[in-house]
């Protein structure tokens, strides 16, 4: 194992000081790292809060500040944060007008949010998100997971919170963003765990894992490496019969890197993904391309669909300003 880390126990101690520091125009950390918060927050908003476990940076703590998050809990690497991280944030960040948790439908998250939720005596709701098309259950999770289009639904219903919208509208709003995204994605390689120390699966050096989970779960199947043509094709079709978009609906195109896969194959996969959904009539009226929903060093990528109307592009297109995000301010 090769990683730039000091001592395994450490990683996620000192990843976060690092963060903090170098991004203390716009977060500061809570007490014992418990959360990432805000540094400027705003009286009388509905808080947004999600986390999960480490080593999927920058998703959550990157997606904090203005027009997103207000608080993000770290669990340790691919372990769910505790419910008294979550109840902490709620309470540091609370503008008196309800919280809305953010969680994705893994089984550690699901429960621990709950129990936050349960604790905390001001107004809260919880939306769940479960893009991931390419299995219905897996070892984490009851159901589909919840991947990507996390991002999507952050930034959208984020920025319905900044304008202050309510807490019941919010929960009404992310809900349906969940409805109208859809994500899979393919690993060409497996990551290591600090803790482990040793690759999560082994897979050969002409093989692909179709429909990988971000843990590196099993996906649909195990297949002999393909074109970046193969893989949109495989990754876009499943989306597009999931939503089942009628031609001329417009739609948010995520082509997400899992950690490994440099910026250049990426545009490819984006290329590529445009052919099928130009083919099916579907315009992309707004693109995002980057490694925002990671899997530590893993090498693939997840394509995530949203269809939108006007009313969410134009939530999509307000201003956010947070690590990795950063538009219209």
């Amino acid at each position: 194992m090769k990683k730039l880390i000091n001592d395994v126990d450490d990683v996620l101690a000192e990843s976060l000081d690092g963060f903090a520091a170098a991004h203390a125009d716009i977060v500061t950390l809570g007490a014992e790292r418990k959360f990432v918060r805000r540094r400027t927050l705003k009286a009388g908003k509905v808080v947004l809060i999600s986390g999960g476990g480490s080593g999927h940076e920058p998703l959550h703590a990157g997606m904090v500040g203005h027009g997103m998050l207000d608080a993000a809990c770290p669990g340790q690497v691919f372990t769910s944060p505790t419910p008294d991280q979550m109840l902490a944030a709620a309470e540091s960040v609370d503008g008196g007008a309800g919280t809305l948790f953010i969680v994705k439908n893994y089984s550690g998250d699901m429960m621990n949010f709950q129990m936050a939720a349960e604790m905390l005596t001001s107004d809260n709701a919880t939306v769940i998100v479960n893009d991931d098309v390419a299995v219905e259950n897996s070892t984490y999770t009851t159901g589909r997971r919840g991947v990507a289009g996390t991002l999507i639904v952050e930034k959208i219903v984020g920025a319905a919170a900044e304008r202050g919208d309510a807490l019941a509208a919010l929960k009404t709003l992310g809900d349906s963003i969940n409805k109208a995204t859809a994500s899979m994605g393919v690993a060409l390689t497996s990551c290591t765990v600090p803790a482990a120390g040793k690759p999560t699966f082994q897979i050969g050096a002409d093989e692909m894992e179709m429909g990988v989970g971000i843990h590196g779960e099993p996906g649909r199947r195990r297949v002999k490496l393909g074109s970046a043509d193969d893989i949109a094709g495989e990754l876009v079709g499943s989306i597009l019969k999931d939503l089942a978009m009628k031609r001329g609906q417009e739609t948010i195109l995520f082509v997400n890197g899992f950690g490994g896969t440099p910026q250049l194959e990426l545009y490819v996969m984006v290329t590529a993904a445009l052919k099928v959904l130009e083919g099916a009539g579907v315009k992309v009226a707004r693109f995002l391309t980057g490694s925002y929903v990671t899997s530590l060093e893993m090498a693939g990528c997840s394509v995530s669909v949203t269809a939108v109307d006007p009313a969410l592009l134009a939530l999509w297109d307000a201003p956010v300003h947070t690590a990795v995000l950063r538009w219209g301010v």
